[in-house]
């Protein structure tokens, strides 16, 4: 399939490093919001048979409802096909599930990952941010510190292992595997890949490389089970799922769990940083703190896009999208689209309504939402109360992908009164 000269490119994950492309978003959005992508070889990584890209917000909620016609099951949720021999595996998590498969295990999981549980750790949480922001204060340099890696690569994994019930001498393994699933566009980030017999890189999401990660959740669930805690982990190993289903739910935690506030954390505090006037009106109280919450997430999702596979011929737009056909929702350009969001270039914490889908949208909304909101809206309290107007020390880092919104690297002033 032909691809128009006048459609930009929004899949090289070499884009993102720079920044989120909202311009070419926005001539997705305007002229060609179905819009087909070719998916050619990048640094090493095959090329792909391309997409189709959906970039307006009615169409990307339209989407991540309608599983009748854009299956997570087919072709599981990566831009990149997987291999097809892995196919089977990775239908296991409830990422790849259609309903009424999907239903009946988010009933299961949801029965233990209640508000009341997450609710339960949020003293930990806030003392977790003061501690974190305490030592990046006290440890600064020129009175400057890398937020990434002094405060909040450690918040997202401390906290999340906390609700899950990690011992502390195992904590470190989370984020080596996050780094590892998440990072593997990134040649920064990411320890080099492995590769398969043909010498191409072998995908991180696939059985071979999770291996060590599935025995650690099978020995955490039997530990569990002979001493049991008040957590996650402990009620997940009680709540009737089949060991591959454990397996894969732990997988879909580790990695999702910590890597959307690790994205979202320095995403908003940059956003701030950005905007010291908004700023001002959070720390002054005049806007409230679930709002700004919101509206950083708006501008800061941390996923940028999720596929889905057609199940039927149809046309969305007058595009001739046929069964197979992979369709790409990008959460980033859905944020921005001018139909639903008023100057949405610009900060502001008190916007109202704001029906972003950076948690998606549909059976698949993120089901650990609750307990992300409650991390950032502490963080961002935190900072508030105790922090200067946050001001960029040097420029940012940004991930290497084209999947999560990634911050690698935050110098912000951190001496002085608060802001």
């Amino acid at each position: 399939m032909d691809h128009a000269a006048d459609v930009p490119d929004v899949f090289d994950p070499r884009l993102y490093a720079v920044g989120v492309p909202h311009e070419r978003y926005r001539l997705l959005r305007d002229h060609h919001p179905v819009a087909w992508q070719p998916e050619p070889e990048i640094a090493g990584w095959p090329a792909g048979p391309g997409f189709w890209a959906v970039t307006r917000h009615a169409d990307v909620v339209r989407v991540l409802r309608d599983h009748r016609t854009y299956s997570s099951w087919l072709g599981a949720t990566q831009i990149r096909d997987p291999d097809p021999a892995d196919l089977p595996f990775l239908r296991r998590t409830m990422l790849n599930q259609d309903p009424p498969e999907h239903g009946r295990l988010r009933r299961l999981v949801a029965r233990a990952f209640t508000p009341a549980r997450v609710d339960a750790f949020a003293g930990r949480v806030r003392e977790r941010a003061r501690t974190l922001l305490a030592a990046a204060r006290d440890a600064a340099e020129d009175g400057a510190a890398d937020l990434v890696r002094t405060v909040t690569d450690e918040y997202a994994l401390l906290n999340l292992t906390d609700l899950l019930g990690v011992p502390p001498a195992d904590r470190a393994l989370l984020l080596e595997w996050t780094v590892r699933v998440i990072g593997y566009q990134d040649p920064d980030d990411a320890p080099a890949p492995l590769l398969g017999p043909d010498g191409k890189p072998l995908n991180p999401r696939s059985p071979a490389l999770l291996g060590e990660m599935f025995a650690y959740a099978r020995e955490l669930a039997a530990h569990k089970r002979r001493h049991p805690g008040d957590d996650l982990m402990t009620a997940l190993a009680t709540a009737g799922l089949d060991p591959a289903e454990l397996e894969m739910f732990f997988f879909l935690l580790t990695v999702a769990g910590n890597d959307t506030v690790r994205s979202a954390a320095p995403g908003g505090l940059l956003a701030l940083a950005r905007a010291p006037d908004e700023y001002r009106r959070l720390a002054e109280g005049k806007v409230p703190a679930q709002s700004a919450v919101e509206e950083l997430l708006r501008v800061h999702p941390p996923v940028l896009s999720f596929r889905r596979t057609a199940a039927v011929d149809h046309e969305p737009t007058g595009q001739p999208v046929r069964a197979g056909d992979k369709v790409v929702v990008f959460h980033a350009s859905a944020n921005h689209d001018e139909r639903v969001f008023t100057d949405p270039g610009r900060l502001d914490l008190g916007r109202t309504p704001n029906p972003h889908v950076s948690f998606g949208d549909g059976p698949h909304v993120c089901l650990g939402a609750h307990f992300a909101r409650l991390q950032l809206r502490t963080l961002y309290e935190e900072w508030c109360a105790a922090m200067p107007v946050p001001e960029l020390a040097g420029p940012p880092g940004r991930l290497v992908s084209n999947f999560i919104n990634g911050i690698t690297r935050l110098p912000l002033r951190v001496s002085g009164p608060p802001g």
